[in-house]
């Protein structure tokens, strides 16, 4: 008898024991998530101003000097190691800092390049300023928890020369000791948006080279590497018949010649080709690839097919690391609208690093009415009280869902075994998966 009753009471101590550890953790997760919010709210205008800064002064991939120097600058003020430039591109960095205790690594992506002839109407200049000033608001705190926590600068979202960035610190090393990437990218409508699934993308350059001639003397001197470049865009264009709606290709012909009077010796497209994971865009490169082979033949000509930039793989979703974010962000006032799990036009690199580390790139409304993307309306949202509001709501954000997964080592691991899963599955829609 007096053992079942000593049973009881080792029972009912160890439950008030998870008890009392709970509701420590809690209430330290509270006091921490306050001080996060603090140093967001009295460090707002310093980002809101960089943000600003870089509207003014828009630069395009590999021409980012100014705004990833001025970002990377706040961070070293804010006690981070710097390294500029970073991953083979010059305009880009990595921001470190790394406590005394042991813990995990989180790292907030930073986008800040601007589009040709538009300036920031995909609105990067509130992309950088966010994830820089989570990332400095979650060093505030890494001491008292242990961990690192680390800010990469990535230029070239939009693409460009030595554009797409995030695949060079990805094939460089710099996410093989991370535990999850972070990020939020500015939207717009009245609700805001988690993550979704985008088209991998391979940015080529398609080239032939010919000989010249006189068009009306001698054109049978001539190898017309025009005909060549017709010849690929029309079986491009046959192609298509056979795809599915899961795969786009588009391109146009930058160089055709240089006067109606001489055979063209040398011509140059750029294309982007477009599938919804990464194996089918290899099969499709393939056959692009036999397309240009074929027109070379035919025409006589020579031909070059090859990437301009790094690779863009498509995103891989981790929901549980979704859920953490809409929690934190509901609690912040935002609504977050559910949008059918479908593949979304574009591509963006931030594919690059969800295929190796749990990633998130939600949207957080830069305005209350729908507008079109890269767009004069988006380059004025960008600059607006509205984005500048969501530098902070964003931020505080970010910073709380690494928290959570800094202290909540159990909610760590569900989120990697959710990231393997859906890394491995290859059916249409993993967040079903997850739900099942």
């Amino acid at each position: 008898m007096s053992r079942g009753l000593g049973d009881v009471y080792k029972r009912q101590a160890l439950v008030l024991c998870t008890i009392d550890s709970t509701f420590r953790r809690n209430y330290f997760m509270s006091e921490l998530k306050n001080q996060i919010s603090q140093f967001i709210d009295t460090k707002a205008k310093v980002y809101q101003d960089i943000s600003l800064a870089i509207h003014a002064k828009p630069e395009v991939s590999d021409f980012e000097y100014f705004a990833s120097q001025t970002l990377s600058e706040q961070l070293k003020k804010e006690g981070f190691e710097i390294e500029l430039p970073a991953a083979g591109h010059r305009t880009g960095f990595a921001a470190t800092y790394k406590s005394n205790k042991p813990g995990p690594t989180v790292v907030f992506l930073a986008e800040y390049d601007a589009l040709a002839g538009l300036g920031h109407g995909c609105g990067h200049n509130v992309f950088g300023a966010t994830s820089s000033l989570a990332g400095a608001a979650l060093k505030s705190v890494v001491d008292q928890i242990g961990g690192e926590v680390r800010v990469y600068g990535t230029p070239g979202e939009e693409g460009g020369q030595n554009g797409s960035a995030k695949g060079s610190f990805v094939k460089k090393g710099y996410l093989k000791d991370v535990d999850f990437a972070l990020c939020v990218h500015p939207g717009s409508g009245p609700e805001d948006g988690l993550s979704t699934r985008n088209y991998a993308c391979a940015p080529v350059d398609i080239e032939f080279l010919g000989k010249p001639a006189h068009a009306a003397g001698c054109p049978q001197d001539g190898i017309n590497a025009l005909d060549a470049q017709i010849l690929t865009y029309a079986a491009i264009g046959v192609l298509r018949q056979q795809l599915t709606d899961r795969i786009r290709i588009h391109g146009v012909i930058v160089d055709g010649g240089t006067a109606p009077n001489v055979i063209p010796e040398y011509t140059k497209a750029k294309y982007y080709i477009r599938a919804a994971d990464i194996d089918t865009l290899h099969e499709l490169y393939e056959k692009v690839e036999n397309i240009v082979k074929g027109s070379a033949l035919q025409t006589g000509c020579t031909s070059s097919m090859k990437l301009y930039q790094n690779l863009v793989e498509n995103m891989v979703l981790t929901p549980s690391l979704d859920a953490i974010y809409e929690k934190y962000i509901t609690e912040l006032g935002n609504t977050v609208k559910h949008v059918e799990d479908v593949v979304m036009p574009g591509s963006s690199d931030v594919g690059n690093i969800s295929q190796v580390v749990p990633t998130i790139q939600p949207h957080i409304s830069i305005t209350d009415v729908q507008i079109a993307g890269h767009s004069q309306d988006m380059v004025n949202a960008s600059c607006s009280q509205k984005a500048m509001d969501a530098i902070v709501k964003g931020a505080k954000a970010l910073a709380f869902t690494a928290l959570e997964l800094f202290e909540n080592p159990e909610e760590l691991a569900k989120v990697k075994e959710d990231h393997t899963c859906c890394l491995l599955y290859t059916s249409p829609s993993p967040r079903d998966m997850r739900r099942s």
